[in-house]
């Protein structure tokens, strides 16, 4: 800087200009630093907002699946439904066990209450639910799509799933083809038969004197549920003896037990041994009467269209 400026007084205004333009300096890059960053940030939320239509129409999409899923499923139903019992089913049964295809072309498969199997859920796809809903029972499929149904019998089935030529079955599970004892209870009535297939060869049956419904509240009302339970158990002891007598005579034959559930449970706590199936059915009338109603409605399977 020369004397002159000094004196002319322009030194200060030189110092005063390099102070401006570096403050000009650095807000110019202050300047693009923010718009570098304004241009960043525009860039992310433009992005951000691609991502949120974008995950926006996967999410319209799969509620659009979902509900034509829910739709389809509400749309499921059986094909038919049908209760066998006697001849009917004994015809259903041996046009099942007649039923030959090629090898590995027939299905066979219990289904519990927990899930269907893997080879039924591939083989009825969504209608698979229809089989769960029934268990337990009894599927069979062919790969023609031919057959598609399900047998909910009285027995308890356990028939892994099998591709085979044929119907993979027991009658026995479905039909009474053999010698077995069928007990019938209820709070005031107990039947026991003894049967060879449909035919009923030995019977015994007694009612008992058990209070009805009783209308009152406060201590007659507790008072009345004493004496009726007291009666109740006595009834259940005198069945339970009466089942005893009956296999002293038949003690390697099956013995199905039917009637209220309530009482079923209390009997077959007390009986010795336990039953091999518990079904609980109407029947009405005098024992005897009751106890064949009670056989008919127990030896019914429900055929179910899937």
């Amino acid at each position: 800087m020369s004397k002159l400026d000094e004196w002319l007084g322009r030194a200060s205004l030189r110092d005063r200009i390099d102070e401006l333009e570096t403050e000009c300096d650095r807000l110019r890059e202050r300047y693009e630093a923010e718009s570098e960053r304004r241009r960043d940030a525009v860039s992310a939320r433009q992005d951000a907002e691609e991502r949120v239509n974008r995950l926006e129409d996967r999410i319209a999409q799969l509620e659009g699946a979902l509900e034509r899923r829910d739709d389809a499923s509400d749309d499921l139903r059986y094909r038919r439904r049908e209760r066998l019992r006697g001849n009917r089913l004994e015809e259903v049964v041996s046009r099942l066990q007649s039923l030959r295809a090629g090898p590995e072309s027939v299905l066979t498969a219990s289904v519990e209450a927990n899930g269907a199997p893997e080879a039924v859920a591939s083989a009825l796809d969504d209608r698979a639910r229809l089989a769960e809903e029934a268990a337990p029972c009894l599927v069979v499929v062919d790969d023609a799509g031919l057959v598609s149904i399900a047998l909910d019998g009285p027995l308890a089935t356990d028939v892994e799933p099998t591709w085979s030529d044929r119907v993979e079955l027991d009658p026995a599970q479905f039909q009474p083809t053999g010698p077995h004892l069928l007990a019938l209870a209820r709070a005031d009535l107990f039947a026991i038969g003894r049967y060879d297939g449909t035919d009923r060869v030995q019977y015994a049956g007694f009612e008992s004197d058990v209070k009805g419904a009783h209308s009152k509240g406060g201590f007659s009302q507790a008072r009345f549920e004493r004496i009726r339970a007291e009666q109740i158990d006595d009834h259940v002891a005198q069945a339970t003896a009466a089942i005893e007598d009956v296999r002293d005579e038949a003690a390697d034959l099956p013995l199905y037990l039917v009637g209220q559930r309530d009482v079923l449970d209390d009997l077959a706590d007390e009986l010795d041994q336990r039953p091999d199936a518990i079904a609980t059915v109407d029947a009405t009338g005098d024992p005897e009467s009751a106890l064949e109603d009670a056989h008919r409605a127990f030896w019914t399977t429900e055929l179910l269209g899937l």
